[in-house]
């Protein structure tokens, strides 16, 4: 096995674990809706997360791990992500954003000021930011 194939299976890895989080954020009701679902399909896209794993991921979400990042920087890098998949998708809307807010709560974001940092980054997205720009944005939000 080369360097190669252990990053890239390790990649392939954090792919799955993160997108199994977003799965069980979404499911924090009980049921994934329509828009949920179409979100998801467009994330694991994405993510290259194969058909076989994804329908996998769907059925037995919870014994995936979940790894918030511990890392400031690397929530912001996943919320630049996401909110670039959103923009970039066209789907901003009220229940995207809900989404969206349940995701970033769950890489750590506190609940009490996510709406804020939601709407900031999709504000920050629209503009064209890139990721230097996005993160130093959202840090200067919190000082």
């Amino acid at each position: 096995m080369s360097i190669s194939d252990l990053f890239d299976s390790g990649f392939k890895k954090r792919n799955e674990d993160h997108f199994a989080a977003i799965v069980r954020v979404a499911m924090d009701d009980g049921v994934i809706s329509e828009d949920e679902k179409a979100f998801l399909d467009r994330l694991a896209r994405n993510l290259d997360i194969s058909e076989s794993d994804y329908k996998s991921i769907l059925k037995d979400y919870a014994s995936h791990p979940i790894n918030p990042p511990t890392s400031y920087d690397v929530r912001l890098e996943r919320l630049y992500d996401l909110a670039r998949m959103v923009y970039v998708d066209h789907i901003k809307g009220e229940h995207e954003e809900v989404v969206l807010r349940k995701i970033a709560v769950g890489l750590g974001f506190s609940a009490v000021n996510v709406k804020y940092i939601v709407d900031k980054a999709l504000t920050l997205i629209s503009n064209g930011a890139d990721l230097d720009t996005f993160t130093e944005a959202i840090k200067q939000m919190n000082k």
